[in-house]
């Protein structure tokens, strides 16, 4: 009996370095199927000219909604890839904490690496704020939309986070009602170990962010002023505001 269940053990931990190190996709995936016919042209030429593919291959395939699949691939041709799933399992990767990411806009790279590492630390919404000092606006969403998709894969998650489109301060706030606790990171607040204690009760939290210059006297106010609003700082240090995004992202989610 023992031995039998070492063996068990032995498969549960093969199976999960085989679903953590193979290289996962996400998409519109019909899991329920034996076989999955690909006819994505950017994931064909992905695997065909990129990662060099061949059959026998296995990779994971996930279709955004927390399910996948453990899958090997049987053709290659020159406008379909068709595979044989071998394993389904839900993804046991997501955060049990619903954060959304309030971030002001900032220059365009430094906006594209918060998208980029908020991802990969478990964020489940990004909305990009407009805010008073807020220099230069986003372009189309769709090359953020791909940034996040690249790290949700990259870092195993089961979904790929919401990008919104870009809203005024005002409208942020109003939307944050929603949240159970909202932290306002400002130099102006409290030492976060003050309201550490919040967060371990709230169950869908929003973060803050300001734009390079910070927030202006009236958004502080504001926020001060709303209901489920905590303003905090991170530290006595004074934090670039693509820093200040990835590491209050990363404290709320692990707390």
């Amino acid at each position: 009996m023992e031995f039998e269940f070492c063996n068990l053990f032995v498969i549960r931990d093969l199976l999960f370095v085989i679903f953590v190190r193979l290289h996962r996709f996400i998409g519109n995936f019909s899991l329920g199927d034996k076989n999955i016919k690909i006819s994505d042209e950017d994931l064909i030429n992905q695997f065909r000219k990129v990662l060099r593919f061949k059959p026998g291959d296995r990779v994971i395939l996930g279709n955004g909604k927390m399910e996948e699949a453990l899958v090997e691939i049987a053709e290659i041709g020159k406008d379909f890839i068709q595979v044989k799933i071998l394993e389904l399992r839900l993804s046991k990767n997501e955060p049990e904490k619903d954060v959304v990411l309030y971030c002001s806009i900032l220059k365009r790279e430094n906006f594209e690496l918060v998208v980029q590492k908020a991802t990969e630390i478990g964020i489940k919404k990004i909305v990009p704020v407009v805010a008073a000092r807020t220099v230069k606006l986003l372009a189309k969403n769709s090359r953020l939309e791909k940034i996040a998709k690249e790290a949700a894969e990259q870092s195993g998650r089961g979904i790929v986070p919401v990008i919104e489109d870009a809203i005024v301060f005002s409208k942020s706030i109003e939307k944050a009602k929603e949240n159970d606790l909202n932290l306002f990171f400002d130099f102006s607040g409290a030492a976060f170990e003050n309201v550490k204690r919040n967060i371990a009760s709230a169950r869908k939290i929003g973060v803050f962010i300001g734009p390079e210059g910070g927030w202006d006297d009236k958004e502080i106010e504001t926020a001060r002023n709303s209901e489920n609003f905590k303003i905090t700082l991170l530290g006595n240090l004074s934090l670039r505001a693509e820093t200040a995004a990835i590491v209050a992202s990363y404290i709320i989610i692990s707390c």
